[in-house]
């Protein structure tokens, strides 16, 4: 690899790595704009994807207590989540990912700008278990279908007033799920080539550093806090996967 390939993943790896540890999603998109300047796309996708998995220990290890409070809770989104991402892969070759991408980035765009600028914030606490499994299960198609399985599920939980440890407990296990999987298909079909660890193993120890960095801060956030984080988080992946689908 060059010094300016290095420059770019260096820093991809510094900007997800810091929000993988603040929020627990939003991994990619926040890193897939420095990765594309220097690696092919599937390199790129294959890198970040592990890179969130191992550095999404760091965050799982922060609310291991929480984990087991709400394992119901969490799999009621994880299960379907799994169940979907097959399901969006094979959708691959019948749905214009494209135009799905520009339906969500809409979706988040509006929540995000509607509530994210609001002194009060949305309470929704009535417990709805099918709709977590529909969640849950849309957002691993979108997954398999166009990489987006954060984003329904961000949505979804920035509305409850739930403690930010168990909105994390649901939301990190959950992407980490979705992403192993990922990773495991990405690797029966070849994708970690001898470049792509060379360019991975550039990536994780900054990307661990980061995550940690942002781990700090999400600790000295309220629950209100990181509440408008996830939200503002929504408003920032809709209008990012506006500008990497018209770049």
């Amino acid at each position: 690899m060059s010094v300016e390939d290095i420059i770019f993943v260096v820093l991809g790896a510094a900007a997800g790595g810091f929000i993988n540890g603040l929020a627990g999603t939003g991994t990619a998109l926040f890193a897939m704009g420095f990765y594309l300047v220097v690696l092919e796309p599937t390199s790129a996708v294959a890198i970040i994807s592990l890179m969130t998995v191992l550095t999404g220990l760091q965050g799982l290890w922060v609310v291991r207590a929480e984990i087991g409070n709400v394992r119901p809770r969490l799999l009621r989104f994880l299960v379907p989540g799994l169940i979907g991402v097959p399901i969006g892969v094979q959708l691959l070759s019948h749905v214009d990912a494209d135009v799905l991408k520009l339906l969500v980035a809409g979706l988040l765009i509006f929540y995000g700008g509607f509530f994210g600028f609001r002194k009060s914030l949305p309470r929704f606490e009535r417990r709805t278990p099918v709709v977590d499994g529909a969640v849950g299960l849309v957002g691993g198609v979108l997954g398999g279908l166009a990489s987006l399985s954060g984003a329904l599920p961000s949505i979804w939980l920035s509305l409850r007033p739930w403690p930010k440890a168990q909105t994390r407990a649901v939301l990190q296990p959950y992407n980490m799920g979705i992403l192993g999987l990922t990773v495991a298909a990405l690797a029966w079909n070849g994708a970690y080539t001898p470049q792509t660890w060379a360019a991975f193993f550039v990536t994780l120890p900054v990307a661990l550093i980061s995550a940690q960095i942002g781990i700090q801060v999400y600790n000295r956030l309220s629950d209100t806090q990181f509440r408008r984080t996830l939200i503002m988080l929504c408003l920032a992946l809709g209008v990012g996967i506006l500008v990497f689908s018209f770049s």
